[in-house]
């Protein structure tokens, strides 16, 4: 006799492929050839035993297989296990085990139906959570005066928007800081770097080291002070903290080394950016100079 295990709750695995897939109920329909009605059954548990077959076109126009296999476990029994997986760059793996599940699965419109699986949906609080609100700058109204009730929740409908946002969540997730040394820089030279996995390079901080002394006239001392000479961060990746981290790591290197004192000049973000980061403006700063040289007159 022949029993099925390791159950797979078939309608979370097709709104988390379909996530994966970034594909609608509509989009999956068409490519699967498969009515949507079907597939809403499906996914919201109203159909209780669909066909192999129907199930089999769903997994795979999603990007995954089905794949069932027998294990003896005695001389008269047998045990059959269906797993869906799918092929994430190339590579199998098993979905019920790793695909991350539809993050916003448990919320509920306001007739009790799922928001769309494929989506970034999150919770509304405030009218702040809302963009339906931003534009109408009616969040900074008293909660009486708010020309309409806050949703459930909402999400954003562009493909362009979800794929920023969740390229930014990858970044931040990934993204790792290190110190640079050796490669022909001066002891007194600092770089540190932010790299995603495969080694692009997305942030960089460079600084040096200066003596007080020198700078100002003092007495000869070992005093040392740090100059920030600048922080880059790719253009897609900025506003995800990666100058505020380079920053953060610089300063802990300074406490390792036990220098007390950096400075720089910063302009339009940079400024920002550096007094969130405890720095301060001081009184006087240097001018600017440029010197643009003429080409010579032809003879």
């Amino acid at each position: 006799m022949a029993e099925l295990t390791d159950a797979v709750d078939l309608g979370a695995t097709l709104r988390a492929l379909r996530r994966r897939a970034d594909l609608s109920q509509r989009d999956l329909a068409e490519r699967s050839g498969v009515p949507q009605a079907t597939l809403a059954r499906i996914e919201s548990g109203r159909a209780a035993d669909p066909r192999f077959r129907t199930v089999e076109r769903l997994v795979r126009a999603a990007g995954g297989e089905v794949t069932i296999s027998l294990h003896a476990t005695t001389a008269t029994t047998a045990t059959t296990a269906t797993t869906v997986t799918a092929d994430a760059g190339g590579a199998a793996g098993s979905i019920d085990r790793s695909l991350p599940a539809v993050p916003h699965d448990r919320l509920r419109e306001g007739a009790g139906r799922r928001y769309p699986a494929h989506l970034d949906v999150w919770e509304v609080n405030e009218p702040k959570d809302w963009p339906g609100a931003w534009w109408a700058n009616w969040y900074n109204l008293p909660p009486a005066l708010w020309p309409l009730p806050l949703p459930l929740a909402t999400y954003q409908r562009s493909r362009a928007h979800r794929d920023r946002r969740r390229r930014a969540e990858e970044i931040r997730r990934t993204v790792r800081l290190r110190r640079v040394a050796g490669g022909g820089l001066p002891t007194t030279s600092w770089r540190f770097v932010a790299e995603l996995p495969g080694g692009e390079l997305v942030g960089e901080l460079r600084a040096h080291e200066r003596s007080p002394h020198l700078m100002y006239g003092d007495d000869p001392s070992e005093e040392r002070e740090i100059v920030i000479d600048g922080v880059l961060v790719a253009g897609d990746c900025r506003r995800l903290g990666i100058g505020r981290r380079l920053v953060g790591l610089l300063a802990d290197e300074m406490d390792r080394a036990g220098i007390r004192t950096a400075h720089a000049i910063a302009e339009f973000g940079g400024v920002d950016l550096l007094l969130g980061c405890g720095y301060r403006l001081e009184a006087s700063r240097p001018w600017a100079l440029r010197l643009d040289r003429r080409p010579a007159a032809a003879d």
